[in-house]
């Protein structure tokens, strides 16, 4: 299941507000400090996928991934979206806390 906000979704009528709508793929991007993490591309729905449409949007997500993440929520962040999920995947570091101090992930 995938919940999107109303943040999340207002970002999204701006963006798309001048193009046709895409259908919009949740998938797990490698991580820094913190592990992987979930986030967001546009792309056609493939035959493992599982496909939702929260706020008028086409989502899909790997059948295996959603088993793994549980329930999938997409917000807006002060960074962008934050898609975040029921399980917590990856390795769930401290973020930059986890670095040592010759690592060049915090920047």
């Amino acid at each position: 299941m995938i919940t999107l906000t109303d943040r999340a979704r207002t970002e999204l009528d701006a963006y798309f507000s001048d193009k046709e709508r895409s259908p919009i793929r949740v998938y797990l991007a490698p991580g820094g400090c913190s592990g992987p993490r979930l986030a967001l591309a546009l792309d056609e729905p493939g035959e493992e996928d599982k496909v939702f449409e929260p706020g008028g949007y086409i989502f899909c997500v790997n059948g295996a991934l959603l088993e793994q993440s549980g329930a999938i929520n997409i917000d807006l962040g002060s960074m962008g979206f934050a898609v975040t999920s029921e399980v917590q995947l990856g390795g769930g570091g401290g973020g930059c806390s986890g670095c040592g101090s010759s690592s060049s992930c915090c920047g």
